[in-house]
């Protein structure tokens, strides 16, 4: 079962923030600046953490991962100004 995340990070040092942010491109969709959306299971989810664990500085940076819950039945109530929000939808992926 999936879960819909947000997750939004504060990195202090670029180098670390440019390896984080390539993490979460493996993950999720970018959103804005330290932020991303991601439709994961629990093993993606654990592996994510592993790899976000191992990129960060934990006494100088900051990732915060916000459950939304299954993402089967949520429907984000999303607000945007601006540039317009588009939750993540599931999709077959090739390899």
């Amino acid at each position: 079962m999936e879960h819909l995340y947000v997750i939004s990070y504060d990195i202090s040092e670029p180098k670390r923030w440019r390896r984080v942010f390539r993490i979460m491109k493996g993950y999720g969709e970018w959103l804005q600046l330290s932020v991303f959306q991601c439709r994961l299971n629990k093993m993606r989810m654990l592996q994510l953490e592993a790899a976000l664990g191992d990129a960060m500085n934990h006494q100088e940076d900051h990732v915060l991962i916000l459950d939304i819950g299954p993402a089967e039945n949520v429907s984000p109530n999303v607000r945007s100004l601006g540039k317009q929000f588009t939750p993540v939808v599931r999709e077959a992926v090739i390899v």
